[in-house]
């Protein structure tokens, strides 16, 4: 795995690609393909210029400590979702009550990561219906506060939704797709969607079963 984001321009069809090779035959979910499409979706965000920065720098951080835990002597714990919070829960090394002795477990890292691709998957499929005269900045403040925004502090929040008043017309957002036209961007994101929400439901699932869903 690279040790950094690369800026290369975001394509749709490679994050579809990523996710889709996230599962395994048993439902589990590699660690470096779900990293790499987190990397796709960073290059999504960034495309837009710091509209998305508070997002999207936290999300580099979270990358690179998933990275570091992957290049670690332990790094075959953390082939995927699953083996890792095995590991972890078995070795004592998250922070279950409140932040101590392993800020950047990788339970505690993946699922900040996993908050913002709620967000994500529903800001997505809200372009996916949308019309010609829908408002992205509708669309991704509901999406923003139907996710993210229970995890933020007001000062956040009310930061987040000012930015979104500036974001681009759908048209601007379907270009960034990379893709081609508005009902090639529309089929893709069909195809993409329900990869990201199949790995979005299992990791829940996961963090659920294991009471991990609100980690300090």
């Amino acid at each position: 795995m690279a040790d950094s984001v690369p800026e290369e321009k975001f394509s749709l069809k490679e994050v579809l690609i990523t996710f889709q090779s996230c599962l395994t035959d048993n439902q589990e979910i590699l660690t470096d393909s779900y990293v790499n499409g987190w990397r796709g979706l960073v290059r999504f965000m960034n495309s837009l210029g710091s509209i998305f920065s508070f997002i999207s720098k936290d999300a580099v951080n979270k990358i690179q400590i998933m990275v570091t835990h992957r290049n670690g002597e332990n790094g075959d714990k953390y082939e995927t979702l699953q083996s890792m919070v095995k590991y972890e829960l078995d070795n004592n090394l998250v922070d279950l009550q409140r932040r101590a002795e392993h800020p950047e477990s990788g339970c505690r890292t993946l699922l900040r990561l996993h908050r913002a691709l709620r967000w994500l998957e529903l800001f997505l499929e809200k372009l996916r219906t949308s019309t010609e005269g829908s408002k992205t900045s509708v669309m991704c403040t509901d999406a923003y506060n139907d996710s993210l925004a229970q995890h933020h502090a007001w000062i956040i929040r009310k930061a987040a939704t000012m930015a979104f008043c500036a974001l681009p017309g759908r048209a601007a957002f379907f270009h960034t797709m990379n893709v081609g036209s508005t009902e090639q961007v529309v089929a893709m994101l069909g195809e993409a969607m329900p990869f990201i929400s199949k790995v979005y439901e299992i990791t829940e699932e996961l963090y659920k079963q294991h009471n991990l869903l609100e980690l300090p």
